[in-house]
């Protein structure tokens, strides 16, 4: 192999441009122009792009890389790889300051390194920090009395939602998992109420926040729904706060800069930080916000850990949870909360990985949206199960009112039979007045796909709804900006804080005689709009891909699938697909494809896991 292979691999786009252009930096760097330098620079560069935190060179090692129309290239022996790396100044060792870092059989960028190191530093001292009552009678009775068990209506199984609870006093950190109706929200309000009712001296510096604005008005919306049925004084229901945030809202996002006002320097005022839809979160923004955490404070995220990882790079909430294994919890969480709570989890066999991870998590499964008659819930635990089969017979059985299958249509016969469901979802919004009421209409249901391009994706789907709504006198499109048109926001404006994701509809307005404004909606309900010259880079949104649905919810879904096999059709976007409906979701696909997405899983190579379970990887080089 040679210099010029790499040229070979840009010129079959097996590597982007900037991809190539980094590798031929490194290797000016480097002074040797040695192709296994440049093949390892290329590649860590194209997986990043691709949700990697880094490349693992022990799984490359010998590997093929296919290329288009060209013989493909093998990947030199792992100790070959690892000697040139070693021996090249442009790669460092942890801790060292250059553009590449080398740990283990795992190679980083520098700054993504630095992400991981420190966000793992981080949650294992908030994990260590351990919380003792001042008075476990008072604690007993604030558990008695805010999480009250049942035993009429049956209930006598564990309340995990009590073990969360549990968790978030004990320890600066606690992960709750669970899948849509699960109830996380419900736990947290309870959570936080318990919380106030303990620190006796004085209040509570409350920071609720999520990765989108969608999000954090959920998040705030829920839990102002959750405070009413509360068990307490009314002061401590006031100090629960009534508004939620978006991440770099909370942060203090610095116009034109990656950095942030709070950080390790200048830490957040924070005593409890609760993350809503923590899958959404990438390791960038996890790492800055983890750094930002006063290592006293108590950090509880939320999430679901069988979701979808976030659009940018790695998987953190999966990396945290371990998914895929499992774990007991120690024998002193064990006799501690049965004291406390009265909780009597079984004790099973509890291993000595990580134990302090080990009592930080806590994973909901029971369902209090869906019953147990619900199509959504079987199948979507027949997806997660990894049961291709049974999830496509539940979604063809009839008896099932919530879910339908349908045979995906030919593209040019697409449009067709998108008409009538169109026509009846969308007619309602188009012809509101009132902003508030578009929303709350708009919001109600959605199209998702899997892919962006193609007969199948995003892009042909909105231009579809488009012609059908034109075709039927809902839209006039006399321009780009006309009035219904609803828009996604693609890249952050820190300035006029709309972020990636947020929503927006176009909506005429009449102190502007007439010209269209487009209305958002903030995490507190209210509404801001802006001039359409003003608002940053964005796409029309009657579809979206699934990736994008994330930390939301609609009462009924139509998803549309790829007439044929992706990379990007995993099992979890299946998972997340279904579960953004809470009411009915049409399922248009074939069943071959269908069956082919659900055993493949997202696996993106990270450290992180192995930094907080405790598995090191002992390297030797010859």
């Amino acid at each position: 192999m040679n210099k010029a292979t790499i040229g070979r691999l840009y010129e079959h786009q097996l590597l982007s441009e900037l991809d190539y252009r980094f590798a031929c930096f490194v290797g000016r760097l480097d002074g040797t122009g040695d192709a296994n330098l440049l093949l390892a620079a290329s590649l860590v560069s194209r997986l990043r792009g691709e949700g990697h935190i880094c490349i693992d060179l022990s799984d490359l090692a010998g590997t093929l890389l296919e290329t288009q129309g060209s013989e493909p290239l093998r990947c030199p022996p792992l100790n070959t790889w690892l000697n040139v790396l070693h021996a090249s100044p442009v790669v460092g060792r942890p801790g060292d300051y250059r553009p590449l870092i080398l740990d283990g059989t795992r190679l980083y960028l520098q700054r993504y390194w630095n992400y991981e190191k420190r966000l793992a530093d981080a949650l294992k001292t908030l994990a260590g920090r351990a919380f003792k009552a001042p008075d476990e009678s008072h604690l007993q009775d604030s558990f008695g009395r805010i999480f009250p068990r049942d035993e009429d209506n049956g209930e006598t199984d564990v309340d995990w939602r009590k073990v969360a609870a549990f968790a978030s006093f004990r320890s600066g950190l606690c992960i709750i998992s669970g899948g849509p109706g699960t109830g996380k929200t419900f736990a947290v309000a309870r959570i936080l109420a318990l919380l106030i009712e303990q620190h006796r001296n004085g209040g509570l510096n409350i920071s609720l926040t999520a990765p989108t604005g969608k999000a954090a008005a959920r998040l705030q919306e829920a839990i102002k729904k959750a405070k009413e049925g509360l068990n307490c004084a009314e002061s401590v229901k006031a100090a629960i706060p009534d508004e939620s945030s978006t991440i770099h809202r909370l942060l203090g996002s610095i116009p034109n800069s990656p950095s942030f006002r709070f950080n390790r320097e200048n830490p957040l005022l924070a005593d409890v930080i609760i993350i809503d839809e923590a899958s959404m979160v990438d390791l960038a923004l996890f790492s800055k916000l983890a750094q930002a955490i006063r290592s006293n404070s108590r950090l509880i995220l939320l999430g679901d850990k069988d979701q979808l990882a976030s659009v940018e790079a790695g998987s953190v909430l999966g990396d945290i949870c371990d998914t895929g294994n499992i774990h007991r919890y120690s024998p002193s969480f064990i006799e501690t909360c049965c004291r406390i709570t009265g909780e009597k989890i079984d004790e099973g066999s509890s291993d000595t990985l990580a134990m302090e991870m080990n009592d930080c998590i806590v994973q909901l499964s029971k369902s209090y949206r869906f019953r147990e008659t619900s199509g959504i819930r079987a199948v979507s635990q027949a997806v997660n199960a990894g049961s291709g089969l049974h999830a496509i017979d539940l979604i063809r059985n009839e008896h099932f009112d919530d879910i339908r299958w349908k045979n995906l249509p030919p593209p040019d016969e697409l449009p067709r039979h998108l008409q009538e469901w169109i026509t009846e979802k969308y007619n309602a919004y188009l012809k509101a007045s009132d902003p508030l009421e578009a929303f709350e209409l708009f919001n109600s249901s959605r199209i998702l796909c899997a892919l962006r391009e193609g007969p199948y994706g995003v892009h042909n789907l909105n231009i579809a709804v488009e012609h059908i709504l034109q075709k039927k006198g809902l839209i006039h499109r006399s321009g780009r900006w006309y009035s219904g048109r609803p828009v996604m926001i693609t890249r952050n404006d820190y300035t006029l804080r709309l972020f990636n994701g947020d929503i927006g509809i176009t909506m005429t307005d009449d102190t502007t005689d007439g010209e269209p404004k487009v209305f958002f909606m903030a995490p507190d309900g209210s509404l801001r709009s802006f001039l359409p010259l003003r608002v940053p880079d964005n796409e029309t949104v009657y579809a979206m891909t699934v990736h994008k649905s994330q930390g939301s919810e609609f009462n009924e879904v139509l998803f549309v699938m790829p007439d044929r096999d992706s990379p990007i059709l995993t099992r979890e976007l299946i998972y997340t697909a279904v579960t953004r409906a809470k009411e009915r979701i049409h399922v248009w696909g074939k069943e071959d494809i269908f069956l082919a997405a659900i055993p493949r899983r997202i696996r993106r190579s990270s450290g992180l896991r192995d930094a907080l379970w405790g598995r090191p990887r002992e390297i030797h080089v010859s």
